[in-house]
């Protein structure tokens, strides 16, 4: 009985041992996350701006007209 006991208790501490570097793990994940969102919100802006400005280059005739 009282070996059961103790490998329970081996594999809760384990366990709580692995919850926490998946806690971590997580919490990383998540500000790589927010952080590529924001880089791509930011890429979005800017291609929107080129986007914009596309058409008035295009329109232009070129110098040797």
């Amino acid at each position: 009985m009282e070996s059961r006991i103790q490998d329970l208790e081996t594999r809760l501490t384990f366990q709580e041992d692995l919850l926490g570097k998946l806690d971590d793990a997580l919490a990383s994940q998540q500000k790589q996350l927010i952080d590529i969102n924001q880089r791509l919100s930011l890429v979005t802006e800017q291609l929107k701006l080129v986007q914009r400005e596309l058409p008035s280059i295009q329109d232009e005739r070129p110098p040797h007209y």
